[in-house]
């Protein structure tokens, strides 16, 4: 698979052939949701908690005679049956992580990134770079692209005024090559990969 490489500027650059065992699988959905449910659930905090009755400062002594008052027989006064007591059943402090394997991991990756390409969304770059890191100007180059709503990759870093300037621009995410997942990949609309990002991915999965 060839496609065109372009610069910031819209300028041809000329081309690049992607790795079909990277770029031309048959996307699995099945493969990808899995991958999107266990990022999803690494990334919850866990931190929700209640107290439950045994965290509740109030007395544990008999409320009243067992019998012969004519109501209820109540004990402890921190029961979820009265206001302020404890709740019966509440959400407490835990991981909300799933294990996946780390080549299913992989492999899920691999897929949706073919899937992107499968439907036209995959823009290759020259390199990302900016002479000043000023945000308004590279929303217009941006716009010229038609990078409306994109997940940017570069290479091992991202130069530091391209950065900057892309950090406010809405719907735009700019990660380095080794923070690519699958997740951002299917909630951007267009993928854009610099060359250097695709050598890498290329060298990753070989």
């Amino acid at each position: 698979m060839d496609l065109k490489v372009t610069t910031l500027d819209g300028k041809e650059a000329g081309s690049v052939s992607l790795n079909k065992d990277i770029f031309g699988l048959e996307p699995r959905t099945d493969l990808i949701q899995r991958c999107v449910v266990w990022q999803l659930a690494k990334r919850r905090a866990g931190t929700h908690a209640v107290k439950n009755r045994a965290d509740i400062n109030r007395t544990g002594k008999k409320m009243y005679a067992q019998k012969g008052t004519g109501g209820a027989r109540h004990g402890s006064q921190r029961v979820n049956l009265f206001r302020g007591g404890g709740r019966s059943f509440g959400p407490v402090v835990r991981s909300h992580a799933i294990d996946m394997p780390k080549k299913v991991r992989a492999l899920a990756l691999r897929h949706a990134l073919s899937a992107k390409a499968k439907d036209g969304g995959i823009v290759i770059v020259d390199a990302l770079s900016t002479k000043e890191a000023k945000t308004k100007a590279l929303a217009a180059q941006f716009t010229k692209l038609g990078f409306a709503n994109a997940l940017i990759i570069g290479g091992a870093e991202i130069e530091e005024n391209f950065g900057r300037a892309a950090r406010n621009i809405p719907n735009i995410d700019v990660l380095p090559v080794q923070g690519i997942n699958v997740y951002d990949i299917l909630r951007r609309q267009k993928l854009v990969l610099t060359k250097a990002a695709v050598e890498a991915l290329e060298a990753r999965f070989k």
